[in-house]
């Protein structure tokens, strides 16, 4: 019994030294962008993003938001979810074609920014959203680009918005 959890450490210590290893060969910094066209107006779906206090009632894993003072008077937040707390602000606004949101990322383990282009077609809009990501913690960057996968989360956002608006959306990889 004594050799099988002696055993049992080994592997546990190799596979964490082989996660924080790999972590540390994945460069801090990444770009992922996904795509989603819409039958909505590039309207709705800017002021719909663009509404960060009303999130919580179409994205379902954001539970609430709480209003943070406004940095150099541009609003800012915190969505409280199943994946703990994000501070963000919004850093660019140019109805209705594009927002720029960036993480507060203050002993937070990854920051970086979020851009979305809404983009005018025939039958409605082209949503896409490119993360400009930072993941400091050579573990989270192993869990981020094998496990999550650096599009997950813009993904869910494109999917959710799809939701919102009563549309089924197919979420495309651009980069």
């Amino acid at each position: 019994m004594k050799r099988i959890i002696i055993g049992m450490l080994v592997l546990i210590a190799v596979a964490f030294a082989v996660v924080y290893g790999v972590g540390l060969s994945l460069p801090q910094n990444h770009v992922a962008a996904v795509r989603a066209e819409f039958a909505a107006s590039p309207e709705e779906i800017f002021e719909t993003i663009a509404d960060f206090r009303a999130h919580p009632e179409w994205r379902p894993s954001v539970e609430r938001i709480e209003e943070l003072p406004a940095r150099d008077g541009r609003p800012a937040w915190v969505e409280l979810g199943a994946t703990g707390p994000l501070a963000m602000e919004l850093t660019e606004s140019e109805p209705p074609a594009r927002l720029v949101a960036t993480i507060l990322s203050e002993g937070m383990p990854f920051g970086g920014r979020w851009i979305y282009e809404i983009e005018p077609t025939a039958t409605g809009a082209t949503v896409t959203i490119t993360e400009e990501g930072e993941v400091y913690s050579a573990i989270f960057r192993f869990v981020s680009r094998y496990i999550m996968g650096h599009h997950a989360s813009a993904s869910l956002f494109l999917s959710d918005l799809g939701a919102r608006f009563g549309e089924d959306v197919t979420v495309d990889i651009v980069r």
